[in-house]
């Protein structure tokens, strides 16, 4: 994250309809993409001021289009609803012109509220598959045509892999016999995944990055509030929003976790989560409903090979502390790939019994 002084971030917030006062700023470094502020007046926390990271998301304009059309429809009484704060030009965002260009916006802040990387509580889990499916069922009246993809092919199966294969081609030998096992590991599930299909299912406008800290949640009661970082928001099936939530829910380790032991598929949270999916009533097809063990396994699996494509082409995507870094990621998100897999016939058992009757 880039340093900005209290000064520079005031001046950027006079941009925006705000009271115009002496604001103070609080870093957050959570997210891996996006500098991020929590903004204070005095010591009320009342906005969130974020730098949009333009070079990943290309389509600012689109991405902002998006989240707006999105927070028209994020309200509910079991969905606390974020507002963003126009700029004074009245648009959604503002681009300053100094040097290079950079996209700013700001959105209010949810006071009380708290996120979780990870959790062994039950309670947790359930409400964070209530908010996901009332995220979903609250957007299923969007029209998706008016939502662009900020990240085009996100997570299309067949350009990973043609990215993993353009690595291997490339690859220095000492990389690809470091990384054998896990290239022997992709290469077993991208068969494996070969058979499944997406058609015939419904395309919906979903978040594509439902990973646990991407919800909030009430610090005092652990009641789910509402999904944050809206920026991957697209068309796309419910089975990816499904397979991200499982694979940092049920597992209680971190993604990057190098003792594969501590990796869990916990069944108790499993079933929880399923649970919060229900409570809201129906709304997932039964072709969707029979897809959700495949997102299980697609989401990790996804996740991970971009990780090894990463590691083999130099780290030059992901952030990275030391050199095995992306492939240490990956063997954590292979190794809960392999759990799904193994208990792929549970879940299927699980999901018709919780939601085929819903």
């Amino acid at each position: 994250m880039k340093t900005y002084s209290n000064n520079e971030l005031n001046r950027l917030l006079v941009n925006f309809d705000v009271a115009e006062k002496k604001y103070s700023f609080t870093p957050l470094t959570d997210g891996f993409i996006n500098d991020t502020f929590l903004v204070f007046d005095d010591n009320d926390p009342l906005f969130i001021l974020q730098r949009i990271n333009h070079k990943v998301f290309t389509d600012v304009e689109g991405l902002m289009n998006n989240v707006r059309r999105a927070f028209e429809y994020l309200h509910d009484t079991e969905y606390r609803a974020i507002t963003l704060v126009k700029a004074r030009t009245g648009e959604s965002y503002y681009s300053q012109q100094n040097g290079e260009s950079t996209f700013w916006r700001v959105m209010t802040y949810i006071d009380g509220s708290t996120a979780y990387n990870t959790t062994e509580n039950q309670k947790v889990a359930f409400e964070a598959g209530k908010i996901i499916a009332k995220f979903n069922i609250l957007l299923q009246a969007a029209n998706t045509e008016d939502y662009v993809d900020t990240i085009p092919r996100f997570h299309d199966l067949e350009l990973r892999a043609n990215q993993f294969e353009a690595a291997l081609q490339t690859a220095p030998d000492e990389k690809l016999d470091i990384a054998k096992g896990a290239v022997k590991f992709a290469n077993e599930v991208l068969k494996k995944l070969s058979a499944f299909t997406l058609s015939n299912l419904p395309v919906r406008v979903c978040h594509n990055d439902t990973k646990l800290n991407n919800i909030l949640f009430s610090k005092d009661t652990k009641k789910a509030l509402c999904l944050i970082d809206l920026d991957t928001l697209m068309r796309g099936y419910f089975l990816y929003d499904f397979g991200d939530a499982v694979r940092t829910i049920v597992n209680t380790a971190p993604e990057d976790e190098k003792e594969h032991e501590k990796i869990t598929f916990d069944k108790n949270l499993f079933e929880a989560f399923v649970d919060g999916l229900g409570a809201n009533g129906p709304f997932l097809s039964p072709k969707e409903i029979d897809t959700l063990p495949w997102g299980a396994v697609l989401m990790p699996f996804l996740h991970g090979i971009r990780a090894l494509t990463d590691y083999l082409n130099g780290n030059i995507y992901y952030k990275v502390a030391y050199e095995n870094q992306n492939l240490d990621r990956c063997l954590s998100l292979f190794d809960f790939t392999q759990k799904a897999l193994n208990n792929f016939n549970y879940m299927e058992e699980v999901i018709w019994e919780k939601l085929g009757d819903v």
